[in-house]
C-alpha cells in the first residue's frame, strides 16, 4: 500500500480526481430516498422554485446564492428530490476534495496525511446527510474551505500567480457570505491570518511592522502588499456577493431595485437578529462538539416503508477530532509546531464565531464547518505525532469511522427501516431522540 501512495505522490490531481468520483457515487446513492420534502428543504425548494419562475421574492432571511444553485439542479433535472439535492450533492464532493487539496497543501504535498483526511471528510456523517439535503451550509462549507485552500496556494507563487489565486480566494469567500451571512466572520479571519503572517515574517526578519504591511517582496504571498491584499480581500468579496442578487431584479413581483438593495440587506439582518421562539431540536454552541443535540431530518413512512435521516456526527471523528486538537495544541505548546497550530485555531476560530454571531436559536447544523474541520485536524496531529514512523495509527482511526458510518448508514440515508420504533436502535442517549 506504501507503494502505491509513493507512485502516487506526484500525481495528486489524478489522486484528486478520484476522490472526487468516489464522494460523489457515495453521495449520489439513492439520493432520492426520501422522495419527499424534508426538515429545512420546505423553506429552500420552493424559494429555488420561485427564482427558477421569477415570480416573487421567498425565503428572504438569507442571501440568494444557495437557492439559486438548488434552481439550478431542478432546472436541470426537474422538481423533484434528484433536482432538489443534486447541487448539494456535488458541493459535498467538492468539500471531500478541498480536505484532501488543503492537507496536501499544508503539510507540503504529504499524501497519506491528504488522503486519510479524504476519507474522514467522507465518512464524516454531518457531511454525508448536508450532501444529500437541499439546504445552505453545505454550500457555504464548500465555498469557505476552498477559499482557504487558494489563500494557502497563494501563500507561494510567481507574483502574477499569488495575485490571481488571492482574487479567487476573495471570490470564494464572497460567494460563501451570499449563500449565508455565517461566512463574514471568515473574510474578517483571512484578513486577520493574512495580517498576522505579515508582522512574523516581518519579525523574523528584524524588519519595522511597517515593511509588513507596504513591502511586496515577502517569503508569504509574494509580490502582494498586505494593505493592496487586503483592499483586494474586500472589493472582490463585496462586489461578488451583491452580483449573485441579480436574478431577484427581474420578478415579476416585487422586484428588487439598486436602492432596495441596500433595504434588503437591512431587512436580512432584523431577520437573523430576531428573536425566535422555542424549537424542538435548538441547541447551545457548546452541546455541538459534544453531539449531544442531533436532529432528525426525516422519520416517516415514505416509498413503501419507514424511513429516516437523522444529521448526526460520526462520532469516532467528532469526539476523536476534540482528543486530536487538543494534541495540535500540545504540539505547539512543546515544539511550537505552526501546521499542527493553524490546524486547531481554526477549529476553535469556527466554533468561537457562533459565541459572537447574535442568533437567539442554535442548530447542530450550524457546526457544519467545524466538523469539516476536525478532518483537517486529525491528520495534521496523526502526521505530526507519528513523525514518519508509518506507524498505520491514522489507518486503524479510519477503519474505525467506516465501522461508524455502516453502523449509522440507514439513518442517514433513509433507508428502509423495520418499523416506526426502529430508531431506538441508534439512540445512544435520551437527548438523540
Amino acid at each position: 500500500m506504501l507503494d502505491r501512495i509513493k507512485a502516487l505522490q506526484s500525481r495528486p490531481a489524478i489522486v484528486a480526481l478520484l476522490i472526487a468520483l468516489a464522494a460523489q457515487a457515495l453521495f449520489t446513492l439513492h439520493l432520492d430516498q426520501p422522495s419527499r420534502i424534508m426538515f429545512d428543504e420546505v423553506h429552500y425548494v420552493p424559494a429555488a422554485q420561485a427564482l427558477i419562475d421569477l415570480s416573487a421574492p421567498r425565503n428572504t432571511e438569507h442571501p440568494l446564492l444557495g437557492k439559486e444553485l438548488i434552481a439550478l439542479g431542478m432546472m436541470v433535472f426537474g422538481d423533484n428530490p434528484i433536482g432538489w439535492r443534486i447541487l448539494p450533492s456535488l458541493a459535498g464532493t467538492a468539500t471531500v476534495v478541498g480536505v484532501f487539496a488543503f492537507i496536501w497543501l499544508l503539510l507540503g504535498g504529504r499524501m497519506r496525511p491528504a488522503l486519510v483526511g479524504a476519507a474522514l471528510a467522507a465518512l464524516n456523517q454531518s457531511l454525508f446527510v448536508q450532501a444529500r439535503t437541499a439546504m445552505l451550509d453545505v454550500f457555504l462549507g464548500a465555498f469557505v474551505l476552498w477559499a482557504l485552500v487558494l489563500m494557502l496556494w497563494a501563500m507561494k507563487g510567481t507574483p502574477r500567480q499569488v495575485r490571481w489565486r488571492w482574487i479567487g480566494a476573495s471570490v470564494l469567500l464572497g460567494l460563501a457570505t451570499a449563500v449565508k451571512w455565517a461566512a463574514v466572520p471568515y473574510v474578517a479571519l483571512a484578513g486577520l491570518a493574512f495580517v498576522v503572517i505579515r508582522i512574523l515574517d516581518a519579525r523574523r526578519a528584524k524588519k519595522s511592522i511597517d515593511s509588513a504591511f507596504w513591502m511586496k517582496n515577502q517569503p508569504h504571498w509574494p509580490g502582494l502588499a498586505t494593505i493592496p491584499g487586503l483592499a483586494i480581500l474586500g472589493a472582490v468579496s463585496i462586489i461578488t456577493y451583491f452580483l449573485t442578487f441579480a436574478p431577484a431584479f427581474f420578478y415579476a413581483s416585487d422586484p428588487l431595485s439598486l436602492s432596495g438593495l441596500l433595504d434588503l440587506q437591512r431587512q436580512m439582518y432584523g431577520a437573523q437578529t430576531q428573536v425566535l421562539r422555542h424549537h424542538t431540536y435548538q441547541s447551545d454552541w457548546w452541546s455541538w462538539p459534544l453531539m449531544i443535540r442531533p436532529i432528525w431530518f426525516f422519520y416517516e413512512w415514505d416509498m413503501g416503508a419507514q424511513r429516516g435521516v437523522l444529521l448526526i456526527g460520526n462520532p469516532v471523528i467528532m469526539w476523536g477530532g476534540l482528543v486530536g486538537v487538543l494534541a495540535c495544541l500540545a504540539a505547539w505548546f512543546r515544539s511550537r509546531a505552526i501546521r499542527p497550530l493553524a490546524g486547531a485555531l481554526l477549529w476553535i476560530a469556527s466554533v468561537a464565531i457562533y459565541i459572537v454571531i447574535p442568533k437567539s436559536l442554535g442548530f447542530y447544523y450550524y457546526y457544519h464547518l467545524s466538523a469539516i474541520f476536525l478532518c483537517l485536524v486529525l491528520p495534521v496531529a496523526f502526521d505530526h505525532f507519528d513523525r514518519g514512523r508509518n506507524k498505520g495509527w491514522e489507518e486503524w482511526f479510519t477503519a474505525l469511522s467506516l465501522i461508524a458510518f455502516g453502523y449509522f448508514y440507514p439513518i442517514l440515508a433513509a433507508s428502509p427501516l423495520h418499523d416506526g420504533q426502529s430508531f431506538n436502535y441508534w439512540m445512544w442517549f435520551p437527548s438523540w431522540r
